[in-house]
Order: C-alpha cells, then structure tokens, then sequence
C-alpha cells in the first residue's frame, strides 16, 4: 500500500515536471514529495485510530500489564512490533506519538522507535537475496537487541521525566486528555469520534512544521550525499572507521530497503562488513529529520542519549563482526 506514495511522487517529479531521474535535485524533490505524503497520511491515520481506540478500550489495564511483572516482556513486544512494521525512522512517529499518547511506558515505546526502521519483511528479502543470508541473520538481531537494550535503557534512567509538550502531557496528567474520564463511563461512538478528531488536531498542529523541516533536510541530504563518498572515507578497515561510520550515518535518511542496494554497493567497494552494518544500521534506526521532529517531545538531554546510546550499540556491533566475519 505504501507504494502508492512511491507512484505519486513519480507521476509529478518525472512525468508532469520532467525531471530527469538521475538528477540529483529530481532525487531529492521526489524523495521530499513521496516522504510528505507518506508520512502526513499514516500520522492522520494512526493518530485518529489510536485516540480513537483510547476512547473505546481499558488503557489502564493495557498499560498496566506491560508496566508491571512482564516489562522485559514488554521490550520483546515492542521491539517485535517495530520488526514488522514497514515504516522508516520518520514514518515510525505516528505510532510512536500514538503509544505516548496511550500512555505505553516510555522504555517500551522505545523500543519500537529503534526496532521499526530497520527491520521489514521487505528488507530481510532483499538482505537474503542480496547479501546472503548470514548478513540478514546478523542485521536482524542487532535491530531486535537494539530495540530492547534500548528499551531497558530508557525505562533504566526513567525517562518520563525528559519528556516535553504533547508527550509529557499525557504522559504525566491523563486527566487533561479526557481519559480518565471514559474510564468511568462509557462513551458513545460519537463522542468516540469527536475525542479523536480533537487529538488529531491538537497533535497535527504542533509538529507539522517540523516534520516538514526535517522531511526537507532528509531529502537534500538524500539527494546530494554519494556513497563513494562513504566507501572511500571509511573502506581501509581501522578501527575508528566504525565508530565514524555509526555517527556519519544518523544524520542521513534512508529506510531499510532503500539503504540495502547502497550497503551493497558499499560491500563491493570494499567496506568492511562490521563497518558496513554500522553504517547501515546507524542510518535507518535514526535520522535528522526524525530528531528534529522529536524534539517537539524529548528534551535535548534525552535526545542526546538517545543518539549516543545508538552509536554505542552499532559501533559495538560492528566491530564484533568486523572480528568474527
């Protein structure tokens, strides 16, 4: 269904517009174009059916069993959801604002933020078809032990306390929501509706500028950004390359399917393995676009241990198979 946004973003970039595809302006054009789209429609969808879902279900109950004796099993569920969702670092706010909004303890929310940009079934076809499949296998389950180290990691430092603006909200005071209220009664549809269409309009308002913001820096730097670049800075193999290759990759923007035919490309090149999944995982769990849109509801503190925590993990990862591959 996602490709939908792929054909319109084609249709106008190349076919009304004209655009020539190896452009690097016609790359970035459709990139902002299908990105915008993609990203506006799934935050309206999801938003709308997640607050509307608040009004009709037991929250409490929900966020009462994950919070308790099973929250390592918590981590496993989030961290399992984000591995089948096929969304991108951006595409993954909706949900991720969904389940704040739910009130989901933070830790678990987590753990779908980092889990669901990197894993898709379409990205472990083309890993197995592509790279083989002990690169797929490796891929996977540093995506799912990203997903729960960080999950545990950020209930570990009780992140509650580092949200802002929407999220602290709700995180903090359900009363001002007006859940509290249909857990004492229950609400008809129509006030169902009414609760969601509020919700949606309150959260759109506040960060449409920023995800077109980020949106637009992901597609310049998706457009102008080569990978022999990436392949001639980083393929002699030091040690520091992994590193390098973990930090250089957040701010760029990719989701996981785009990014396999560059880590390809990148492995032909001569890019270490270890390296190569840094880099790789580095640029599908995180981007700039997705920081700046989350800084609409993390403090920078937050964000900032957010993205150090990310490059510990795929630096450490990568020189693990650097040794072993």
């Amino acid at each position: 269904m996602l490709k939908i946004f792929t054909i319109v973003a084609d249709l106008i970039v190349y076919q009304w517009i004209g655009l020539g595809q190896d452009s690097h302006f016609a790359k970035s054009l459709h990139f902002f174009i299908e990105d915008t789209t993609k990203i506006f429609a799934l935050l309206i969808v999801m938003i709308f059916i997640i607050s509307y879902l608040r009004a009709s279900l037991n929250i409490e109950k929900v966020r009462g069993y994950l919070a308790g004796k099973h929250r390592f099993f918590g981590y496993v569920i989030g961290s399992g959801f984000g591995a089948i969702t096929p969304f991108c670092s951006c595409s993954s706010m909706p949900l991720f604002l969904g389940f704040t909004q739910a009130r989901i303890p933070v830790g678990i929310t987590m753990s779908f933020l980092i889990t669901s940009p990197m894993i898709n079934e379409v990205a472990i076809a083309l890993l197995g078809s592509l790279l083989g499949w002990k690169f797929m296998v490796a891929y996977v389950c540093v995506g799912i032990a990203a997903g729960i180290i960080g999950g545990m990691f950020f209930d570990l430092i009780k992140a509650e306390r580092f949200l802002i603006g929407i999220a602290a909200e709700v995180a903090n005071n359900e009363n001002s929501s007006g859940v509290a209220k249909q857990q004492r009664q229950k609400l008809t549809h129509k006030q169902r509706l009414d609760f969601a269409k509020s919700e949606l309009k309150s959260i759109i308002s506040r960060v449409w500028k920023w995800v077109l913001v980020g949106i637009g820096l992901g597609a310049a730097l998706h457009g102008y950004v080569p990978d022999e670049l990436i392949a001639n800075t980083l393929g002699d193999g030091q040690w520091w390359s992994v590193p390098i290759a973990s930090i250089i990759g957040v701010p760029l923007y990719a989701n996981a399917s785009g990014i396999i035919p560059i880590a390809e490309s990148l492995l032909e090149k001569g890019l270490p393995v270890g390296t190569t999944l840094a880099f790789m995982s580095s640029v599908v769990a995180a981007s700039m676009p997705e920081f700046i849109i989350l800084k609409q509801v993390m403090k920078i503190k937050m964000l900032v241990m957010f993205f150090v925590l990310l490059v510990v993990m795929f630096t450490c990862s990568g020189w693990l198979f650097n040794i072993l591959w």
